[in-house]
C-alpha cells in the first residue's frame, strides 16, 4: 500500500514550495503607464453599482480609462451603466455588435473592448469581482517588478453555501498543488498555463503578438487558453495570489455551480485521454486514501493526511475556511460528478441565455 502516498507526497512538496514562493501584489506606487480597464457585461444589473464604485475608487493610476461593454443584456444593465457613469469622464460605454459565427460571447466582447482601448496595459475584469482601491496599481507594480508580460491575480473566492464550500476551493488547490510556480513564471510551456479571467493584467503589445482575443474566440475557458496563447508567443507570466486585493462570489447555489462548471470543465482536459487521466488522478489522490484508510490501513491515513495538508496550505493562501480541507474526499467526488456531467451534457447547457 506504500504506493498510495507517492502522489500525495509529491503534491504536498509542491504545495510547500508554492506556499513560500507565491507572489502577491504588495508594493503600492504610482503607475505612469496608460492603463485600460475593460469589462464585458451580460445581464449584470445587480453588479453595476458596486462595480462602478470599485473602479472609480482606484488610486495611483496616472493615466487610466475604463471601458465597459454591454453584451446584449436582457435586463437593466445598459440603463444602469449610463446612470452610474454619467458624471465619470474616464468611463466609456460600448454596445456590442452582433455575435459573429465561431465566437464565444465573452471573447467577442473582449475583442471589441481591446479594439477601443488606448492603454499600454490591459486590465480585464469580471463584473462580479470586487477590488480594493489600490488593487490595480499594486498588481501592475508587481507585473513591472517581475518583468513579466502578464499576471493573473487570483481573487479570494467567497463561499457561503455548502456546495460552494465543497467545490470552489478546488480552483486554487488544483494549481497550487500541481504547478511549481517559480518554474512556471519563466517557462514557455503551454502546459504550465494557469489564469483566472476574473482579474487579468497583460501588456497590450504581448496580447497583440499572441493574436489578441481572436486567438481564443471559441474557447469557453478563455482565460486559460489566452495564457497558453501568450506563452506560445514567448510571453511570460504567472498566476499570483490576489486574495488580499480582490474577491469574487463566482456562484451562489448548487444549480449555478452545476451549470457553470458544466459548460467549461470538459474543455480543460484536451482529449478523452486527458479526461481519463484527470479522473484517475482525482480517484488516487482524493478518494482512494480515505477509502483504504477506513479499512484500517496506516498508508491510507498517511495519504489522506498529506492531501489534507495540501488543502490547508491552499486555504491559508486563498483565505478560505481551514475546516473544509477535511472534506476533500467529498469535494473530489463532487468534482468528478461535475466533470462527467460536463462531458455528457456537452452542447446542451444554457449560460446567460446562450447555449454553450
Amino acid at each position: 500500500m506504500q504506493w498510495l502516498i507517492v502522489l500525495p507526497t509529491l503534491l504536498f512538496l509542491i504545495s510547500i514550495i508554492n506556499f513560500f514562493t507565491i507572489k502577491q501584489p504588495r508594493i503600492h506606487r504610482e503607475i505612469k503607464d496608460f492603463v485600460s480597464v475593460i469589462v464585458p457585461l451580460r445581464n449584470e444589473a445587480g453588479n453595476i453599482e458596486p462595480l462602478i464604485s470599485a473602479l472609480a475608487a482606484q488610486v495611483s493610476l496616472t493615466h487610466v480609462e475604463f471601458i465597459l461593454l454591454d453584451d446584449d443584456s436582457q435586463d437593466q444593465t445598459w440603463n444602469l451603466l449610463q446612470k452610474n457613469t454619467a458624471e465619470l469622464d474616464n468611463f466609456h460605454l460600448i454596445k456590442t455588435a452582433p455575435l459573429p459565427a465561431g465566437w464565444i460571447g465573452k471573447s467577442w466582447g473582449l475583442k471589441q473592448l481591446l479594439d477601443a482601448a488606448h492603454g499600454e496595459i490591459i486590465v480585464s475584469l469580471d463584473a462580479d469581482v470586487r477590488i480594493k482601491p489600490d488593487a490595480i496599481s499594486r498588481s501592475i507594480a508587481l507585473l513591472e517588478d517581475l518583468d513579466l508580460d502578464f499576471i493573473s491575480p487570483y481573487p479570494r473566492q467567497i463561499t457561503k453555501s455548502l456546495a460552494e464550500r465543497l467545490v470552489q476551493p478546488l480552483l486554487q488547490w488544483s494549481w497550487l498543488s500541481t504547478l511549481i510556480l517559480p518554474i512556471a513564471q519563466r517557462s514557455s510551456f503551454t502546459s504550465m498555463a494557469v489564469a483566472n479571467g476574473q482579474f487579468f493584467i497583460v501588456r497590450k503589445s504581448a496580447l497583440v503578438q499572441a493574436g489578441g482575443y481572436e486567438a481564443v474566440k471559441s474557447a469557453v475557458l478563455d482565460d486559460v487558453f489566452l495564457a497558453r496563447a501568450l506563452l506560445k508567443s514567448k510571453a511570460h507570466g504567472v498566476v499570483v495570489n490576489g486574495a488580499d486585493i480582490a474577491q469574487c462570489r463566482m456562484y451562489s447555489s448548487w444549480g449555478e455551480i452545476k451549470f457553470g462548471y458544466g459548460k467549461s470543465l470538459r474543455h480543460g482536459f484536451g482529449s478523452p485521454v486527458g479526461l481519463l487521466t484527470a479522473l484517475i488522478f482525482l480517484l488516487i489522490t482524493g478518494i482512494a486514501p480515505i477509502v483504504i484508510a477506513l479499512t484500517g490501513s496506516i498508508w491510507g491515513w498517511i495519504g489522506y493526511g498529506l492531501i489534507t495538508c495540501t488543502r490547508l496550505l491552499s486555504a491559508i493562501i486563498a483565505r478560505a475556511r481551514l475546516f473544509d480541507a477535511l472534506l476533500h474526499p467529498l469535494s473530489t467526488a463532487l468534482l468528478i460528478y461535475l466533470i462527467l456531467y460536463s462531458y455528457i451534457k456537452r452542447g446542451q447547457i444554457q449560460w446567460k441565455g446562450r447555449t454553450i
